[in-house]
């Protein structure tokens, strides 16, 4: 129950600041995380991709314009209805603790700074069920802010902030394999780069 209300709390903060968000984050470039996962990808294009925490569609553009076929799903209504209108990708709204998903309908799996919002108590069945929707060799990138395996609530949402061993230990227990391993943003000491992006295979 308690992580049911830290979602819905979750949720409805971004609701509440949807547009400012929208506004505040046009113009990230997340371009070494799309990249990533695309060069990770068997098989030639076009791919089919889920953008796990779509938001307003920022990365649903690009991935589209790509030439991939790119599937949005996000919590917040405000942003489920962003996206549809901006992007005309398919845009499903879930929360990430009732996912309802297509078994092996997707190549690759992009949650760019979303999964950190699932409770450590829900993440090891979130992640087996995103491995259940991704085909035979496909591709989970996550990139998630570090931290030593806090939770707790940050300007009214709540976040989990995992240690690599920690956010390792989850991700292969559910079915996949360790690609590759980043530290965000790029050129910057270790210690002014607080988010950890990592690319894995499901067995």
């Amino acid at each position: 129950m308690e992580a049911r209300r830290a979602a819905a709390v979750t949720i409805a903060e971004y609701d509440r600041i949807a547009e400012a968000y929208r506004r505040g984050t046009a113009d990230h470039d997340v371009s070494q995380n799309i990249e990533a996962l695309l060069a990770s990808m068997e098989g030639g294009p076009p791919h089919v991709i889920l953008d796990l925490g779509c938001g307003p569609g920022r990365d649903l553009r690009r991935f589209t314009a790509l030439g991939h076929e790119a599937v949005g799903l996000d919590g917040s209504g405000a942003f489920v209805a962003m996206a549809r209108a901006g992007t005309g990708c398919e845009v499903l709204h879930q929360d990430f603790l009732a996912l309802d998903l297509p078994p092996a309908r997707f190549d690759g799996v992009f949650a760019n700074a979303s999964l950190f919002h699932v409770p450590g108590s829900q993440i090891a069945r979130v992640l087996r069920e995103l491995a259940a929707t991704l085909k035979p060799g496909g591709v989970l990138f996550c990139s998630n802010p570090r931290g030593r395996d806090e939770e707790g609530w940050v300007g009214g949402r709540f976040g989990c902030f995992h240690e690599l061993e920690t956010w390792r230990a989850y991700v292969e227990a559910a079915g996949f394999r360790e690609l590759d391993r980043y530290y965000r943003p790029p050129g910057r000491p270790r210690a002014q780069q607080p988010w950890l992006a990592t690319v894995w295979r499901k067995r």
